[in-house]
């Protein structure tokens, strides 16, 4: 038997329940029983309709851009009296009086795990590392908030006779003025802030603010759990502090020695994991035997565990099950004891409004003031200042607690509630309307292989999902000969993918420095990627790395390459084919999101862009220390596709490494007859069909022009191959390319869109990918024979609003330009439309 406070309708109440020990498990529905009057499988009902609700909602609001903090309340919301728990029999049958002990007891051992990994993945040593702007905004985030809490803790405050002012003060106050590190980081990465300056600041002040909460939240509970605030509240204090202390002299080495025992590449054992879950028990329940939240001493815990493997374990084991399936209970509680009722007429809504408004603006207030003191612009103070009200579980904990000890009564609890969950819904609103940053990116002209200069810097933005992608594309650009006289510049995009762990936001590398062990398995691959770049660009002359990390849902992903390479001025973009190599030789699919991505990237990139196709270029030859021998094949067909291939090309002969063969593909009298009058057909019956505007003998000439330049230039260079192929159709092309030296480590070739040819007629028929284009497609086969890796290029066009057509004066002046190979395209098309698409002569 238990007196507990329940809620019990729209009412909560001081109620004694009795519990049966034999009530656990039914014998089953075929003895007549109800399955409802025993406490576990009712457990399972309520856990299965909070994780069900949360769900419904969190997808519900996806359009909307909402942290899952927001359907988490909600969805508790919902279920509690003030929706669903309006009807007493849904309240008697889904949520009755025997059954809330049970609730609460797995929601707070659910909290408890949580809030132990939210300690093992925070850094304090940020703090050290923070820019001089952080840490006053911070402070200033959390004072004036604070002073507004207090100043409405007097209006509050009135119904809670029971408790001081002072303890009421404090819990209104850290409730109002706290910053939820997780949900912020959710909401830049959301709205593609989170590598940019003003998302490092608010990112950085957030973990300060984050830590101060703890520091607040462990007075507020002190001097809410002993009314007296005296004595008692100094001794709650001071063991405190020894268990802190306890903690850091005696507990952390323990854990570095467990740390020490587990050989290195070796994960770490499952007693010692044991430990240290248990240990996470034992410390709530000293901390809540000395009179502070079992929570404080789960996250003191986590705290002292070093950064590294063992931090990485935990969070593996734990967080999908703790945050998708027990946290949510915790939120379903907050929801069940949420009365929306209570905040009841003009009065109450009014101070309502006023909480959210008069929080929001203190947050802003406090923020702005700082950021003009550094200069900066008053709009990207305000907008700081909206990032810094995002709430979460430590705003929801605070609230909760003060509910449980009696400080904060049933209609001050429902407006804190309401107003942690507005105050966080307004943000994306209001920062997508008042922040938009003036596009600082220059026009530029080297957009493409072809028309960078020779004796100029060569940028690449490469992207990366996994470190499986790395070795190749390092030997490509390796192989892409940088020199002193034409460096190549590396941006390293990392690609990973929004989802709602808050773990895989605290992968952004401004937060910590290189060399620090990783928190989760996705800044460990983030590490292992950046290890392999940094390590080339030590060992390979004339080439710089810049690691960067792109944070998104798939479905935008490409939106961020876009931006990174304009940004970054690049003229070459590499992004992995979405298919892998398999042991036996074939190819299979990584992950259908990637293949989207590449077909976005494809329609909408600002420079050129190549796929490659890794089947593996590292099983080469070393002639010298930091020297590759490759064997490169060139196929050339014709057109802008071909001839940036071809640019490729002859970038990467210059490496004293390689081996460059060009097979060019000539049509047959039969194929160019075919050609023409193939042309003039489908322009005569059907004149609606999508066209590339090309003039096919400009076209043609300038593909003569710029061979015949190439081989001028490489005449007397015998590491240059080059064949003429005379083919008149698919069949005779797909023989001829079979016929090509087995030794080639790596294939070149245009995408061809934009062109019709005889010499490719049928292959398209059977594309398995047709972004990769007819021959492309061919190469990357699974039933192609040679297992050679392939570069599909596509040169970049002049696309999108405010782009000018761009027209050659003359083939004279592109070859003029590009030994510098400059070129300027001289194709159009329309963006967005289908790549289906004929000549016209």
């Amino acid at each position: 038997m238990a007196t507990e406070v329940v809620t019990s309708g729209n009412k909560t109440e001081e109620n004694i329940v009795c519990y049966s020990p034999s009530m656990i498990t039914t014998n089953g529905v075929w003895q007549g029983e109800n399955p409802l009057d025993y406490a576990l499988p009712l457990f399972l009902l309520q856990l299965t309709l909070v994780v069900v609700f949360t769900r419904i909602l969190v997808f519900m609001l996806k359009p909307f851009r909402q942290p899952r903090v927001i359907a988490e309340i909600l969805g508790g919301v919902i279920l509690g009296p003030s929706v669903l728990g309006r009807s007493k029999k849904f309240t008697d049958t889904v949520f009755p009086l025997r059954s809330v002990m049970v609730l609460e007891t797995m929601a707070n051992i659910g909290l408890l795990y949580f809030v132990f990994l939210v300690g093992v993945e925070m850094d304090i040593a940020v703090i050290r590392r923070t820019g001089k702007r952080a840490i006053p905004i911070a402070l200033a985030g959390m004072v004036v908030p604070f002073l507004i809490g207090i100043s409405f803790s007097f209006m509050l405050h009135r119904s809670a006779h029971d408790t001081k002012q002072g303890t009421f003060v404090l819990f209104l106050g850290v409730a109002l003025s706290v910053t939820a590190f997780p949900v912020l980081a959710r909401i830049l990465a959301e709205l593609k802030l989170i590598n940019s300056e003003i998302g490092r600041i608010a990112m950085s002040a957030a973990l300060i603010n984050d830590i101060f909460a703890w520091v607040l939240l462990a007075f507020a509970i002190a001097f809410s759990e002993n009314k007296n605030m005296a004595l008692t509240s100094v001794w709650v204090l001071l063991s405190s502090a020894a268990f802190v202390v306890f903690c850091i002299i005696i507990i952390r080495p323990l854990i570095g020695w467990m740390i020490k025992r587990t050989p290195e590449g070796e994960s770490i054992s499952e007693f010692f994991i044991c430990i240290i879950l248990s240990g996470v028990m034992i410390s709530g329940f000293i901390t809540d035997a000395i009179g502070m939240h079992s929570i404080f001493g789960a996250f003191i815990f986590g705290l002292v565990i070093p950064n590294g493997p063992l931090g990485l374990t935990l969070n593996e084991k734990l967080e999908d099950f703790i945050s998708g399936i027990l946290l949510p209970l915790f939120f379903a509680i907050s929801g069940l004891k949420t009365e929306i009722n209570a905040i009841d007429g003009v009065g109450s809504w009014a101070i309502l409004a006023l909480v959210i408004v008069l929080a929001c603006v203190g947050k802003i207030a406090g923020t702005v003031i700082v950021t003009l003191y550094y200069r900066t612009p008053i709009h990207e103070g305000i907008t700081l200042g909206l990032l810094m009200n995002a709430k979460g579980l430590i705003e929801m904990i605070v609230i909760n607690i003060g509910k449980d000890q009696k400080v904060i009564d049933q209609k001050s609890f429902a407006i804190m509630v309401v107003a942690v969950v507005l105050m966080t819904a307004i943000i994306i609103p209001f920062v997508t309307l008042i922040y938009k940053p003036a596009r600082k990116f220059a026009p530029y002209k080297r957009r493409t292989v072809q028309s960078t200069k020779p004796d100029s810097e060569f940028r690449v933005l490469t992207c990366i999902h996994t470190p499986r992608n790395v070795p190749t594309i390092i030997n490509l650009l390796e192989a892409s000969c940088p020199t002193k006289k034409s460096p190549i510049c590396i941006y390293v995009l990392h690609l990973v993918e929004l989802t709602g762990r808050s773990s895989a936001m605290l992968i952004v590398h401004n937060t910590r420095k290189s060399g620090r062990p990783a928190l989760n398995r996705t800044q460990a691959q983030s590490d292992h990627i950046i290890n392999a770049f940094e390590n080339f660009e030590q060992h390979v002359g004339s080439v710089s790395v810049q690691p960067l990390t792109a944070i998104s849902p798939y479905s935008t992903m490409h939106e961020d390459i876009c931006t990174v390479a304009e940004d970054k001025r690049v003229a070459f973009l590499i992004i992995p084919f979405h298919k892998q190599l398999t042991v036996d030789g074939g190819m299979e699919i990584t992950n259908p999101n990637f293949r989207t991505i590449n077909q976005n990237v494809l329609a909408n990139a600002p420079c050129s862009v190549g796929i490659l196709v890794d089947r593996g270029l590292s099983g080469s030859t070393r002639l010298a220390a930091n020297q590759v021998s490759h064997h490169v094949a060139v196929l050339f067909f014709g057109g802008p596709d071909d001839r940036e291939a071809l640019s490729y090309g002859l970038r990467m002969r210059e490496h004293p490494g390689i081996n460059l063969t060009v097979m060019r593909f000539l049509p047959g009298v039969p194929a160019h007859e075919e050609a023409r009058s193939g042309s003039r057909r489908s322009n005569m019956n059907d004149p609606n069909v999508l066209t590339i505007v090309t003039d096919d003998d400009k076209e043609k000439q300038l593909d003569e022009d710029y061979v015949n330049a190439f081989r001028l230039r490489t005449a007397n260079d015998d590491s240059v191959v080059y064949i003429e192929k005379v083919v008149n159709h698919g069949e005779e092309t797909v023989a001829a390319i079979r016929t090509i030296d087995q030794s080639h480590d790596l294939f070149i070739v245009g995408r061809g869109q934009g062109t019709i040819s005889p010499l490719t007629a049928g292959l398209t028929d059977w594309s398995e990918c047709p972004e990769l284009g007819a021959i492309g497609d061919l190469l990357a086969s699974s039933d192609n024979a040679a297992i050679v890796s392939v570069l599909v290029v596509q040169q970049y066009v002049g696309m999108g609003h405010g782009d000018h057509i761009l027209i050659p004066d003359s083939p004279g002046q592109q070859l003029h330009e590009h030994f510098n190979f400059g070129y300027t395209n001289n194709r159009t098309q329309i963006r967005g439309q289908p790549p289906q698409c004929h000549t016209q002569p």
